[in-house]
Parts: structure tokens; sequence; C-alpha cells
């Protein structure tokens, strides 16, 4: 079976599903195209911070509407010792079951034609068009294809290497009594171990979402899912304290290996690539769903303006440069004892600075936009905007 369409965007993530509906709020007729047939959950740290809630209220999207928790602070634990900051902004937190699923909806209801359960599972292009082969056997043929399939490459379609890709990524959901969340309000925990790094926050309800990183090799060390929680919580007393009283919500831990930290597109072939096809970025900056969203939102902007995709990319690498280089040097810093040492001396001898280095991986206030033309103005980051 064959098909036609204009845009065809591949990915219903935040950045597939924000593209789509710019897209289709311009008038263009857009198919999305999602591989799972629900909401579901993904290794992620689940963090908005004052940037990803501008543009998700600038589609009518509230996130506290949805149960999201606010985070007001951040407090990083290394072995016993433990430093703590007020953040430069406000911030929420919110699964990513059901973020995505929401923003797919507006995308829906916005005119995009979403198909869920579609598995992409070759794109080519033929002269200066793209087919699209899904699992079910349809074809596809488009003039525009976007690319969101997150971490996970499409087939036939390498992203590259990232220059910090040594790391495995694990995330579980935890069910916390009523002392544990207090004890956990409006903060993002934060924790260094031997060779990784970590973060838990609340999410919706009595929800928290544990997620973190670790060296492929020790890994292999530990063995499996239970060795290296046991080892991480004998590592970090105020972890194991929370998760001492909590349960567990799924039987085992979603994973994705390598993480392809550091990663920046810098050619297209026609093709545009967004959210963390585009850019990865450490997820202890908590920055991971903004870029996403920003990506989504500049590129829509600059196709319709009737930009390349390759000028795009190009426009979106000198928007994250700055942040992605400290926060790359940081991560590969944290997962070795010496960076751990160091960076819990500085912080606890520096007032302050943990706050300030959460602000310097932030996109430039500059470069956001929530339409095709204007940038955001004050009242649309209202009530999100930065301190």
């Amino acid at each position: 079976m064959a098909g036609e369409a204009k845009h065809v965007v591949i990915g219903g993530g935040l950045a597939g599903s924000m593209l789509a509906f710019r897209l289709a709020a311009a008038g263009r007729r857009v198919i999305l195209l999602e591989k799972l047939r629900g909401p579901h959950d993904k290794v992620c740290g689940e963090f908005l911070s004052a940037e990803a809630l501008g543009y998700l209220h600038s589609v009518g999207i509230d996130a506290r509407a949805l149960g999201s928790h606010p985070i007001r602070r951040v407090r990083l634990h290394s072995g016993c010792k433990t430093v703590a900051a007020d953040l430069p902004f406000c911030a929420e937190s919110l699964s990513r079951r059901v973020l995505d699923d929401a923003l797919l909806e507006r995308a829906a209801l916005e005119g995009c034609e979403v198909r869920r359960g579609s598995f992409v599972e070759k794109l080519e292009r033929t002269s200066d068009r793209f087919s699209i082969q899904v699992r079910d056997g349809e074809s596809i043929a488009t003039d525009h294809v976007f690319v969101a399939t997150g971490k996970h490459d499409l087939a036939h379609l390498p992203r590259g290497a990232g220059s910090h890709q040594d790391l495995v990524g694990f995330k579980m959901h935890w069910r916390l009594d009523p002392q544990s969340l207090q004890a956990v309000r409006n903060t993002m925990e934060l924790f260094l171990f031997r060779e990784g790094y970590g973060g838990l926050a609340r999410v919706e309800s009595t929800t928290a979402n544990l997620c973190f990183v670790l060296r492929q090799r020790r890994m292999r060390e530990l063995g499996g899912w239970p060795e290296l929680l046991l080892a991480i919580r004998k590592e970090t007393p105020a972890l194991n304290e929370i998760l001492d009283r909590a349960e567990p919500c799924w039987l085992k831990p979603l994973a994705i290996s390598p993480i392809p930290y550091g990663y920046v597109a810098k050619t297209s072939n026609g093709i545009w690539r967004i959210g963390d096809q585009a850019a990865v970025i450490p997820s202890f900056t908590g920055d991971g769903m903004s870029i996403a969203l920003h990506s989504a939102n500049l590129a829509s902007e600059m196709f319709l303006a009737g930009r390349s995709a390759d000028e795009y990319l190009a426009q979106l690498q000198g928007h994250l440069q700055n942040g992605m280089s400290i926060a790359n040097s940081l991560s590969r810093m944290m997962v070795t004892s010496t960076g751990r040492m160091l960076a819990t001396g500085v912080l606890s001898l520096v007032p302050g600075a943990l706050g300030r280095i959460a602000g310097w991986t932030r996109i430039p206030e500059r470069a956001l936009t929530v339409s095709h033309h204007s940038p955001v103005s004050e009242a649309d980051h209202l009530p999100f905007r930065r301190a």
C-alpha cells in the first residue's frame, strides 16, 4: 500500500509532537508516525525547566494541570556530604508518559494525522523526495521528513557518536511514603557515586522518578540491576533512606546504552533532525526536554520561512554550543573519583555555586521562540519565567 504526504514526522515524543503541532497550525498537511500504540515511559529525568514550561504554555499545555510537581531547589549528595541551593528559575517535574501523550493529542487536535503503532523500518532518498517504509507494508512518499526518534537511531539512518558515550542509563519510578514525599518536596535530589551520577524527583501523585547513568565497565563488574542498585544505595545514604520506605512501580527498570552525550548534528542530507536526533546534552543539566521543544520550534520556524535543514542545524548549534561544552565537561568529570571530590569541595565552599551552574547550560533567552516570527515575550514566560 502506498501513500503520499507533504510532511512526515517520525517520532511522537516532545520534539516530534511540538513540530507537528507547529506545522499543522500553519496549515500544512502533516502525518506523524509513532511506533508505539499508547502512552509509555522513557529513560528521562522528567525535569521541565523554565524554557520547557514556556514552550508548553505557548501551545496550551499546563504541566501543573497534568499533575506535575514544582521544583524550586536542588540538593547534591556525595557520600555523606550534602550541598543545597535554590534554582535560578521555577521548574516542574512530570512523567513522560503523561506529558508526551498530552502534546501528541494537541498535535492531533490541531489537524496533524497521528498514526500510532507505525514502526518505520526504512527511510531512503529517491531523487529529490523521500520514501518511508512502515512495518505493516505501507510505503509513504514525502517531500519533507522530520526525524524525532529520540536517543534511538532510525534504521538505515545512523546518528553518529557523541563525545561522552561510555555510559548506561537507567530509570525506575517509585511510590514514596508520606515521610519521603515531604523530604523531597520541591527538590531535585542529585547523587554522585562511583563512576556515575543520578537524580530523583517527585512527579505525579506519590510517584518519584529515579534516573541515573554510570560507566559501562562498572555495570559489567556489578552484573545486573539488583547488584547495581544495592551498590549505589550503599554509596549514597540519602538515596538509601528514601528508597528504604519506597516501592518500585515496575518489575524492572528502563535502560539505554550507549547514551550519545555530546552529540550535535552537523549536516542534514536534507533531513530535519530534531530533539535528541539533533543534540544530546547530559541529563544532569535538566535541559534535555527544553532542547527538544526548542529544536522543534526553531525547525518549524525556519522551515516555514523557506530555510534549509543545514541552516537550521547551524543556528541550533550556535544556540547550544556553550551549554553543551560546559555540560559535557562536567559530566566527564563527575564520573571520576577526583571529579566527585572536587565538585563536592567547591560547591561546599562557594555558596550559591550549585544554582549558578544550573543556569550555565540553559538555552540563551535571546534564542527562545514561541511562534514562527516572534521571540518569547515576558507574558509567554509567565508564570514560568527565569528568576
